[in-house]
This record gives structure tokens, C-alpha cells and sequence, in this order.
């Protein structure tokens, strides 16, 4: 099932470019079309046009990371 609405995490250890692109890369391995938005600085993560919000977080924790939900 996709979502239209922004999901939003904060991930405190996402600290770099490389973090970035790994988190960018896996979301979009299962959702092509759907739309990353990072912004290291804020450690912030935003998807549209994706899967439900756990989905989502696992594929980012599969990678390492530790999503937390920005409600």
C-alpha cells in the first residue's frame, strides 16, 4: 500500500552524505517512485508516495539507523 503523505523521521546517527544516499537508496529499492527528502542538518527524513510509516522505518533500520517517528 502507498501513502501520499510525508512520513517524517528524525534519525540522530544519519551524520553524513553517505548516510544520506544509503537511506535515499534504500527506500527508493522498494518504492521507485517515491520522493526522499533529507536534511542532514535538521537529521531529518521525509518520504512521499510510499509504503505505511513501518515500512518505511524498517527499511531505514535495515540499513543500520534509528528512525524516530515525527509526528
Amino acid at each position: 500500500m502507498r501513502d501520499t503523505a510525508p512520513l517524517a523521521f528524525t534519525v540522530s546517527d544519519m551524520t553524513c552524505g553517505h548516510c544520506a544516499r544509503t537511506i535515499t537508496g534504500a527506500v527508493l529499492s522498494a518504492y521507485p517512485a517515491a520522493r526522499v527528502e533529507i536534511d542532514l542538518d535538521a537529521k531529518r527524513v521525509t518520504v512521499v508516495n510510499a509504503g505505511d510509516r513501518a515500512a518505511v522505518a524498517s527499511l531505514i533500520e535495515a540499513e543500520g539507523y534509528f528512525p524516530v517517528d515525527v509526528a
